[in-house]
């Protein structure tokens, strides 16, 4: 990725003046860990392709003494990031910020604005100055770009992308932060409706609120002939994928649980994390460990000879805004069984897309993929309903709302 020239000409979608933007997210890739945030690098890929658009990145890593991931994991990972870079040949800034482990959190927005306020205010001497400040991840990060657009003089523009809005707001101080701000920004998007009826409940008003749903890359994810990937993966009989980091929400052990009531088939996991030798003990425990495979952090570019080996996709998540990985399989020809949570049934709306698991229970889940493997597959039909989620509308959205911000509309 790093470098990476942009793969499509420039196509105007909006007349309007020309347009500069400081993207500010800690969710963005580095060298270290280059598919950390790769939503938002996509997204943002995008956006710059249209050639109405000129972008600088700063995506703060936090830092800390005391690099063990015991403490903080996310501080490990950072060290591995260098202090700037290229990716999709965007200008990519990744300015240290003081993050201390365990007492952090309600701190994090003053912490990481006063990290990145000298790497702005130089951008700006050089030569940048950005018209807008647009901000992903509403929780610190939108904070903290809220609190540097006031000290610069910059509207700004948050986008809410999962737990920022359905886990975070639950915290008094975070959450009480969240709805201040939201009500004070030049600007507020969701990736999915489910998202904006929670700002919604929070009193803040349906217009004020743009979903602009993230897309699909149809180049990267493109179906690959079955058997020959299901031959080279060494894959036989009736095989599932999860793919996601192994963290408790993406619940990669429900579908494991669900083995046992689901005999002969096999379970993939793509994805790294603090669970894997739980996700390991368990599948022995259960006496299914010969069914299911710990396949590591697959690279983007790798999975979709993965996605089009696969009988289905299943996310089991207890909580998504958008999950991405229903629409890369679907891209690639694979159906999908995704719990019924947030985002996902504004993905799943078609037999050709798969199915919506009603619960979080092994036996839901077990039920549902069964469902779902009785029924004939469409791969070409499966692709269609992928198509109809491209990039293009998202970047539309995204320029009409930052012209008519920057217009006074």
């Amino acid at each position: 990725m790093t470098g990476a020239a942009l793969r499509h000409p420039p196509i105007p979608l909006v007349d309007g003046p020309f347009v500069r933007i400081l993207t500010f997210s800690t969710l963005f890739p580095h060298a270290g860990h280059p598919v950390h945030g790769i939503f938002v690098a996509e997204r943002l890929r995008h956006l710059v392709a249209t050639g109405e658009i000129e972008s600088r990145v700063v995506a703060p890593i936090p830092w800390f003494p005391i690099t063990h991931p015991r403490l903080n994991p996310f501080v490990q990972f950072g060290t591995r990031a260098p202090a700037r870079e290229a990716i999709h040949g965007i200008e990519v800034l990744h300015p240290r910020y003081f993050l201390p482990p365990k007492i952090g959190m309600t701190s994090a927005p003053l912490l990481l604005a006063a990290g990145a306020f000298a790497t702005l205010r130089r951008l700006i001497a050089n030569g940048f100055d950005f018209d807008l400040i647009d901000a992903h991840y509403f929780y610190p990060d939108g904070i903290a770009a809220w609190l540097l657009g006031r000290q610069l003089g910059k509207p700004v523009v948050i986008t809410a992308r999962g737990s920022d809005l359905n886990q975070i707001p639950a915290h008094f101080l975070p959450g009480w932060m969240i709805r201040r701000v939201a009500e004070r920004a030049d600007g507020l998007i969701t990736v999915s409706a489910a998202l904006k009826r929670v700002l919604i409940g929070m009193d803040i008003p349906d217009e004020r609120v743009t979903v602009l749903r993230n897309g699909v890359d149809l180049e990267r994810f493109s179906p690959v002939e079955r058997e020959a990937a299901r031959a080279a993966l060494g894959w036989r009989g009736p095989t599932l994928l999860s793919v996601g980091h192994l963290i408790e929400r993406k619940g990669h052990d429900r579908i494991i649980r669900a083995l046992p009531e689901l005999p002969g088939v096999h379970l993939a996991i793509a994805g790294s994390g603090a669970l894997q030798e739980t996700l390991r003990a368990l599948a022995w425990e259960l006496g299914v460990a010969d069914r299911v495979q710990l396949l590591g952090e697959i690279p983007q570019g790798q999975l979709r000879r993965y996605y089009s080996a696969a009988d289905a996709l299943v996310l089991a998540s207890s909580r998504e805004g958008w999950a991405n990985v229903l629409l890369e399989a679907m891209a690639c020809g694979t159906r999908v069984a995704a719990t019924r949570v947030w985002g996902a049934p504004e993905v799943v709306t078609a037999p050709e897309a798969g199915v919506l698991i009603e619960g979080l229970e092994p036996a839901a889940i077990a039920m549902s993929v069964r469902d779902l493997l009785a029924r004939a597959a469409d791969p070409e039909a499966t692709r269609r309903h992928a198509e109809t989620f491209s990039w293009e509308a998202t970047t539309r959205g995204q320029l009409h709302l930052f012209r008519d911000i920057l217009q006074g509309g």
